[in-house]
């Protein structure tokens, strides 16, 4: 009877021990007894929890998006905040505190960059972002030079790339795409989190066949030869 109990309430037959639904207690101290386990178990992840997760041991019907929200409302003043990377959530000291971490610590904390790009990486890595799954020959295109593989190997060695699908296109080139630790290195819940993209998409501002077509940054290669032909002539 006591299993057939533990299954209506979806408790697993291992964790006979643990109440989820805390039935004996009134809804406010439950509500706050289900705060404190979300809040202690993403404290003690080193990765984003996901909702399933913390589906496991709060009560059947509780909402776990509401129970963030009031964690949130509570850390309000706090140094550090309960926010939503990657299809999880996770505990990130806020940016006006960086300088102070770092100062500490030699880095950023949770919120500094994990992985040392330059800015040719970080602009590749935004087009790839922004317009995936994209060729190396289509980056190229849009840059006006070549993208080398030596660029794309460091993407790929970071983990922030992986392989797409294959293009439709002759020789069908294989493709790039963001990966899960692109979403954790820039702290971004979903690719809709990316700066503005719905907005300049909309816009027209912002599109696969402009970048292609060479209509957003058009001079950039011409820029580059005209300096290096006024390097040579100094």
């Amino acid at each position: 009877m006591a299993e057939a109990a533990r299954k209506r309430r979806g408790q697993p037959a291992g964790d006979a021990l643990f109440d989820r639904e805390l039935d004996h207690l009134p809804p406010e101290a439950r509500w706050r007894e289900w705060m404190h386990r979300v809040e202690a178990t993403i404290f003690a992840a080193s990765e984003p929890v996901m909702r399933d997760t913390l589906a496991c041991i709060v009560g059947k019907g509780c909402s776990i998006d509401l129970l963030v929200d009031d964690i949130r409302e509570e850390l309000r003043g706090r140094p550090y905040d309960l926010v939503a990377v990657a299809g999880g959530f996770r505990h990130l000291t806020r940016p006006a505190y960086a300088d102070a971490i770092r100062s500490a610590f030699g880095t950023a904390g949770s919120n500094g960059r994990a992985v040392d790009l330059t800015q040719s990486d970080v602009l590749v890595l935004m087009c790839i972002a922004y317009f995936q799954p994209i060729t190396r020959a289509e980056l190229s295109a849009f840059f006006g030079k070549e993208v080398s593989r030596d660029l794309i190997g460091t993407l790929r060695g970071a983990k922030l790339i992986a392989s797409g699908p294959r293009s439709p296109t002759p020789g069908a080139p294989y493709t790039y795409v963001t990966t899960k630790a692109f979403l954790l290195e820039f702290g971004l819940d979903t690719l809709r989190d990316l700066p503005d993209f719905e907005a300049l998409e909309d816009a027209g501002l912002l599109s696969k066949e402009k970048l292609l077509a060479g209509d957003i940054m058009p001079g950039l290669s011409n820029d580059e030869e005209e300096h290096a032909s006024v390097a040579t002539d100094e």
